[in-house]
């Protein structure tokens, strides 16, 4: 960057922006995040992450990360099991006893998270700071608005604010669309010891049963904890159509009970012996392909670039190697316009194929074949 600083903001703490920030700050260069949490413990991060090692593990080493990740990483949650309708085991793909850095080592959101929040200065992010508006002041700078009445000004204003980011609407027109699968998840503490079956039959990684447009996903998380996705090929407003209420464990338990019939009793244990409850999830996509045309001043990373389904298995590395990408052309550029500019010529290609990949993967899980597509690719990539 040339010798006048810039006024950098980070909307969104997620990976994709906190490693931008890290990377950033590193290299001296200052940028403030702000996210709409309260605080970093305002709400559950989700599952568990692989980080792939030229995308991930890529965006950690140039945040001086890759160490520190690889002290807490679980190698073993690499493992990946298949399961028919039955409960009968039909691929069961384990890791290769290797340097952790050699694979897909996993790690859970929230400690990712946690690792990347105490990489920054005292005061980087700025909790409880919820967008409202953007809007162009002139050369490229735009007024950030938030719900507390307070506005600040940006050279930059790099849009980390995942699916539903208000940075994007002033890109691009694109919204998210619903891809016809919903999750609905469920969870199980010290599972070892209080649901011995489910824990053996996830082993140590994530166990995934696909019939008939339907199926179960297991993930191991650290701490003995283990969450399940219950995923359907159905209508958007499946449970208003049943006249459920979501709060109703019980009500909720039957009717995924009656969706699910003819399934094994070893799998129907991932529907009814729920610690948690039950919590509904569409599953939503941008548009493919989504590219917008570079506007001075603004620019996107991570799902509010390209949100697509989790069956890519890339969201958050890919939103990790565009914040390190994003970071890397703002030290190497003389201009934010330069920096930008050279960020998204690497950026929209590669979500492009990234999201055209999602899509296909998401389709051929729940469709007729989905077991048999499924296994083919495990077996290929194991």
């Amino acid at each position: 960057m040339n010798a006048t600083t810039p006024r950098i903001a980070v909307i969104g703490a997620g990976p994709g922006g906190l490693t931008c920030a890290r990377i950033l700050q590193r290299h001296a260069i200052p940028v403030t995040v702000y996210d709409l949490d309260a605080s970093p413990a305002a709400r559950d991060q989700g599952g568990t992450l692989d980080m792939h090692p030229d995308s991930g593990q890529y965006a950690l080493r140039a945040a001086g990360l890759l160490d520190d990740f690889l002290a807490v990483a679980r190698p073993e949650g690499q493992q990946m099991r298949m399961v028919g309708g039955d409960g009968r085991i039909v691929f069961d793909g384990i890791p290769p006893e290797a340097d952790t850095a050699e694979g897909n080592p996993e790690i859970d959101r929230g400690r990712l998270r946690s690792l990347l929040l105490d990489s920054l200065k005292p005061g980087t992010v700025r909790w409880a700071n919820k967008l409202t508006r953007v809007e162009p002041v002139g050369d490229g700078v735009h007024r950030l608005y938030f719900t507390d009445s307070t506005a600040t000004d940006a050279d930059l204003v790099i849009g980390a604010d995942g699916a539903w980011s208000k940075v994007r609407s002033l890109l691009t027109n694109a919204t998210p669309l619903y891809t016809g699968v919903t999750f609905v998840e469920t969870g199980f503490n010290d599972v070892d010891t209080r649901h011995p079956r489910l824990a053996e039959l996830t082993a140590a990684g994530t166990m995934m049963a696909l019939h008939n447009r339907q199926g179960l996903i297991a993930q191991r998380n650290s701490g003995g904890h283990l969450r399940v996705y219950i995923a359907m090929r159905t209508e958007e407003d499946w449970h208003r159509r049943a006249g459920l209420d979501l709060t109703d464990t019980a009500g909720v338990r039957d009717a995924l009970l009656d969706r699910f019939t003819g399934w094994s009793d070893h799998l129907l244990g991932f529907i009814t012996d729920t610690d948690t409850g039950y919590t509904n999830r569409p599953l939503y996509a941008l548009p493919v392909p989504h590219t917008w045309a570079h506007t001075p001043g603004l620019t996107l990373l991570g799902d509010a670039a390209h949100l697509m389904s989790p069956f890519s298995g890339m969201g958050a590395n890919l939103a990790m190697l565009d914040g390190a990408d994003l970071a890397q052309a703002l030290i190497d550029n003389v201009t934010i316009d330069q920096a930008v500019n050279a960020y998204e010529e690497i950026l929209l290609p590669r979500s492009v194929e990234a999201a055209q990949g999602a899509a296909e993967a998401i389709s051929d899980a729940f469709s007729s074949e989905g077991a048999t597509l499924v296994l083919a690719h495990m077996t290929q990539h194991h």
